[in-house]
């Protein structure tokens, strides 16, 4: 697509947002065209948040399936569009109500922890759900020293290293992040001794281990925007980087891996977007019953505050329209 196509469609998307009443939320993953005609452009909690928040009747999410459910739970009053019907997300593929009804016989005694990337019928069959920002605080508030932690296995390993508390943990795993490799992270750290380094706590125990900090992605964006900040070797998905160097311009952002991307993230496109807010379609609706259940769990972690920033992160992500 040409730059004149891409102005000529941005400002058709922006005729119909104003037609609709409607909002585009962008996860920070997201094609670097599709966050740049965003209103805000955040993680997945933060934008579902935004969503609930503003009187918009009509809620385009350009993310993955499971982030657009959460919008629907938090806003059942709302339209909620995802523009690809497609975008999925593995590693919430890969915990079923089935398979953790099953688990949960097994660790009766065990609260279900729930990270905020699986299913909504999984968050309704859990007790509390979780982002990667406030995992380790969720866990510590529960009472009990049992734990179900679903289903990302690298996450869980993280805030098993943060608590003191029995944690069984779910074989899943995210295969982005999987592609950062501790080898890698050396390479860098050679390349660019004066680099921090940055990872996501998807990344594996490993990789972990090399990182000066560790952090979800809105606490990755909001540490690039220190003044002692000047170069960082990012450890998540590539998607970030584009919106680190447009907020922090003169800065250096080194990709951990350039195989570090999530396929289904790329599946949204300025020409699918327009489509979703012509056509009101595809909408996610979570059934009455699923988003109640669902509801409570995500209500707990609500309440639980986080170590990265989510509402710090609202305001800067607002693009002046």
């Amino acid at each position: 697509m040409t730059l004149a196509d891409t102005k000529i469609l941005s400002e058709e998307i922006a005729n119909l947002k104003r037609e609709r009443n409607a909002i585009i939320l962008a996860h920070n993953y997201q094609l670097a065209e599709v966050q740049d005609i965003a209103d805000f452009v955040g993680d997945s909690l933060e934008l579902s948040q935004i969503a609930a928040d503003s009187s918009a009747q009509v809620i385009v999410f350009c993310g993955v399936r499971f982030m657009a459910e959460v919008a629907s739970i938090l806003c059942p009053d709302k339209i909620v569009l995802l523009p690809s019907v497609d975008s999925g997300c593995l590693l919430a593929d890969m915990v079923t109500t089935d398979l953790l009804r099953q688990k949960r016989k097994e660790n009766p005694n065990a609260s279900v922890v729930c990270y905020i990337n699986s299913p909504a019928e999984v968050k309704a069959e859990s007790d509390i759900c979780c982002t990667s920002a406030n995992a380790v605080q969720v866990i510590k508030s529960l009472p009990g020293n049992d734990i179900l932690f679903i289903p990302d296995q690298c996450l869980g390993h993280y805030v098993s290293t943060k608590v003191d508390k029995h944690i069984v943990i779910w074989p899943g795993y995210c295969p982005p992040h999987i592609q950062i490799r501790p080898e890698g992270i050396l390479r860098l750290k050679r390349k660019y001794p004066k680099a921090e380094v940055i990872v996501h706590p998807e990344c594996s125990p490993e990789v972990i281990a090399l990182a000066d900090k560790v952090m979800g992605t809105s606490g990755i964006v909001n540490y690039a925007r220190r003044d002692d900040i000047s170069e960082l070797i990012v450890g998540t998905e590539i998607g970030i980087i584009h919106r680190l160097k447009k907020e922090n311009p003169g800065k250096r952002f080194i990709p951990a891996s350039e195989k570090a991307i999530c396929p289904d993230m790329k599946l949204i496109t300025l020409e699918k977007v327009f489509l979703s807010l012509r056509d009101l379609q595809p909408q996610v609706k979570v059934a009455d019953k699923i988003r109640d259940k669902a509801g409570v769990a995500i209500d707990r972690m609500l309440t639980v505050p986080s170590s990265d920033s989510i509402r710090g992160d609202m305001l800067a992500g607002r693009r002046q329209m």
